[in-house]
């Protein structure tokens, strides 16, 4: 199988870094096809503006939905941003590596997807519309996993932690940017207290990452509802007798 790895840490010798290169171990020992996009190497572009969309006239005002709609359907786009929407459709897989920073992913894998999800490629597939999202869209078939490390303790992120639960923090990857155009999310690894790990714990979160890595094709994905199930009647609002005792966040994983 082909798996593409998105890693976004700054420093080889971090844990990320690590974790990234442990990855890569695994996965080639079991056989698979792998693609790296080490974005802080690449020195990746994080953000959207005019200079994306080389065909964009300079005399109008810059519409980024449309006009990444067109560079894409054009072919138009930017050298960068085209190769890795190459590597999503490639891959069977996509493995993320990064540490949790300020609650969210760090500022330039959130660029890369703004960058890459352009407008008829991960939304408005196929139609133009919202018709073929939540579980369905370009990336359908494929699998997305998320490796992250935190900065507090596990007690941080549990049910009641301070922090929040990190299946919610992550949503807006999880559920919003994974699953949106079509991917299976497996749940989430996470690796905590990462500035505090000795070597016993980082041989636990080594071999425990690879145990993950072992299960990529097979490991059951979260549950999240899709759009077109039957949950979501108009494609907006999940129906009255859908989970009716729950609202927010969880109502939408089944």
């Amino acid at each position: 199988m082909k798996v593409l790895i998105v890693y976004a840490h700054p420093t080889p010798s971090s844990l990320n870094g690590t974790l990234k290169d442990h990855a890569l171990k695994i996965l080639k020992e079991e056989g698979h096809e792998l693609q790296v996009s080490d974005l802080y190497l690449m020195k990746w572009k994080a953000v959207v503006d005019a200079e994306d969309f080389p065909s964009h006239s300079d005399s109008s005002p810059l519409n980024v939905v449309f006009a990444s709609g067109e560079a894409y359907t054009t072919g138009t786009q930017a050298k960068d941003v085209a190769v890795e929407q190459e590597k999503l459709l490639w891959a069977d897989a996509i493995v993320f590596q990064f540490p949790l920073w300020w609650y969210g992913v760090p500022a330039i894998l959130k660029g890369w997807i703004e960058r890459v999800y352009a407008y008829r490629f991960a939304y408005g597939y196929k139609d133009g519309t919202n018709a073929y999202r939540f579980g369905e869209g370009i990336l359908s078939g494929k699998r997305a996993f998320v490796s992250v490390t935190t900065g507090g303790s596990e007690a941080d992120y549990g049910p009641r932690g301070i922090n929040g639960p990190l299946d919610q923090l992550l949503f807006p990857l999880t559920h919003g940017a994974l699953f949106y155009p079509g991917m299976e999310v497996l749940p989430i690894f996470a690796v905590h207290a990462a500035m505090f790990l000795d070597e016993a714990g980082l041989c636990a979160a080594k071999s425990a990452l690879g145990e993950r890595l072992k299960r990529l094709f097979i490991e059951e994905p979260t549950r999240f509802r899709r759009q077109n199930g039957g949950d979501y009647p108009d494609r907006h609002t999940l129906a009255d007798h859908i989970a009716p005792e729950i609202s927010g966040l969880p109502a939408h994983v089944a």
